[in-house]
């Protein structure tokens, strides 16, 4: 079974290239979906986050050793000591970068602002709180707040980049200066997106459950798909959310003693 997020626009080389890996990802894994579950993200979509998130907490870990020593000095023996940190740091950088930059391809469309975004953060309130059961009915495959935090890691991954070869050829190619401000850019960005990462964190087990499976094993339940994402459950099912909710609450009734 497979699936395709949306599609806007003319087929372009970014769609090609991203059907490409996703039918050799397919072809080399596998998704099982059972009955009263849709496919959510396939082989290449999860191996692709996977590999984001180790080589983020490689590059984070190897860098507090290096940038705070004092305090973080007992993650250096992980990579063989200080100076191997030092050493292996930016590689793991660079394969962030590149991983996610793989990611940012496949999920490019669907990551794109619309008016439903906009209305979803003027909401937003409600929708922390819990007083919104349920999300509103024009959010899509990713909400507003997944594509915020999306675009929040593009620009930390742009900064990590132009700092991190500053930081890497030194003040003999760039200046004292230069390396000094990138030093602090860089370590900004980092600690952003780690706030941003607990968020995720939290989203994807508690506060949003069902989450975390949909990138273990690929698949959610059709419950899980109509509260949190109901245009993209009406996309992929033909049901609004609405209906979905009230034969839920109905069967729910039906099978109490």
């Amino acid at each position: 079974m497979a699936t395709s997020l949306p599609r806007t626009g003319a087929s372009s080389a970014i769609d090609r290239f991203d059907d490409k890996a996703r039918h050799t990802f397919e072809s080399a894994g596998k998704t099982t979906v059972y009955r009263g579950e849709l496919l959510r993200h396939p082989v290449y979509t999860r191996v692709l986050h996977w590999s984001v998130a180790l080589f983020f907490f490689l590059a984070l870990f190897s860098g507090f050793g290096i940038y705070l020593p004092w305090l973080f000095r007992w993650f250096t023996p992980i990579f063989g000591g200080g100076q191997l940190s030092r050493i292996m740091h930016p590689y793991f950088g660079v394969a962030f970068v590149f991983f996610f930059a793989l990611q940012a391809l496949n999920w490019l469309q669907p990551m794109l602002w619309t008016d439903a975004d906009s209305r979803w953060i003027r909401n937003i309130k409600k929708i922390v709180t819990g007083e919104e059961k349920l999300e509103p009915p024009d959010t899509g495959f990713f909400n507003a707040g997944q594509k915020l935090q999306f675009w929040e890691i593009v620009g930390g991954c742009i900064v990590y980049l132009i700092t991190g070869i500053v930081l890497w050829a030194g003040a003999k190619t760039f200046g004292r200066i230069t390396v000094a401000v990138s030093y602090v850019l860089h370590d900004i960005s980092a600690l952003i997106m780690l706030g941003g990462i607990f968020v995720h964190i939290y989203l994807s087990t508690i506060g949003e459950p069902g989450t975390f499976q949909s990138m273990i094993r690929g698949a959610v339940s059709e419950a899980w798909a109509w509260t949190f994402h109901p245009a993209w459950y009406k996309q992929v099912t033909g049901r609004d959310q609405q209906q979905a909710y009230e034969e839920a609450r109905r069967q729910s009734s039906s099978n109490k003693p």
